[in-house]
């Protein structure tokens, strides 16, 4: 019977712990940023989307080693959090959320602006004259439209967050219990003596993990698709 050790219990735990959290930070900012990006052309765009994307084209280590200049503790934004609330999220799961947030970022706000852009934009017209209110007409139109893309790019920051290693090792360092997410307690076996059982197993359930998330992201998007195509 496959029945997990405590090592590898403990990197699971954290790291759904980190991906949930990384999660739950940047869907609301994700959702704003391909808004704006799928909504409105203003001098500059291109600047803001090449930032959102850059996680996707340079190396995590460089990501991370960012973070740790910003928000360590002589950091700009570090050294505040620190002097004002004591707050330090450098070398902590929290920091280790804040860098898979970062490096899962753009796949949410693609997702949600792809959405946003296949919306019939006459739906949205008709509604706002009727006399809907924009909040209105985005909670009852534009909302229920965008769902399979908003629970897609969740799911895949979510995955991607779970997968995190290069921005995180840079960041928060390898410290079990506190930072040793999955892939970082995969790292550290295939660095120990006779650690290729243990690493084999750790890379089992990473795929295990992924796939779920992936299939469970796939059925639940073609169900909400079923379901607003047939109230169409």
């Amino acid at each position: 019977m496959f029945t997990l050790s405590p090592f590898e219990l403990e990197a699971i735990v954290l790291s759904l712990q980190v991906a949930g959290l990384a999660l739950v930070g940047c869907l609301p900012l994700g959702l704003m940023t391909a808004w704006v990006l799928a909504r409105y052309d203003f001098y500059g765009k291109f600047l803001l989307n090449g930032f959102v994307h850059l996680p996707l084209v340079v190396p995590p280590v460089v990501i991370g080693y960012v973070l740790l200049t910003l928000f360590g503790k002589r950091g700009p934004i570090g050294q505040w959090l620190w002097q004002t609330f004591e707050i330090s999220i450098a070398f902590s799961w929290q920091g280790a959320a804040v860098a898979a947030a970062v490096m899962a970022f753009p796949l949410m706000v693609r997702s949600i602006r792809m959405s946003l852009e296949a919306i019939d934009g006459g739906l949205e017209q008709a509604a706002r004259t009727l006399g809907a209110s924009p909040a209105w007409v985005f909670v009852t139109i534009t909302l229920p439209l965008i769902l399979p893309g908003i629970l897609t790019g969740s799911i895949l920051a979510f995955a991607r967050s779970l997968g995190e290693f290069g921005a995180t090792i840079t960041f928060v360092s390898n410290i079990p219990g506190e930072t040793q997410t999955l892939p970082l307690a995969l790292y550290s076996l295939t660095q120990a003596p006779d650690g290729e059982s243990g690493a084999y197993r750790l890379v089992l359930i990473s795929v295990a993990i992924a796939l779920t998330a992936l299939i469970t992201s796939e059925a639940l998007a073609r169900r909400i698709g079923k379901r607003l195509g047939h109230r169409a």
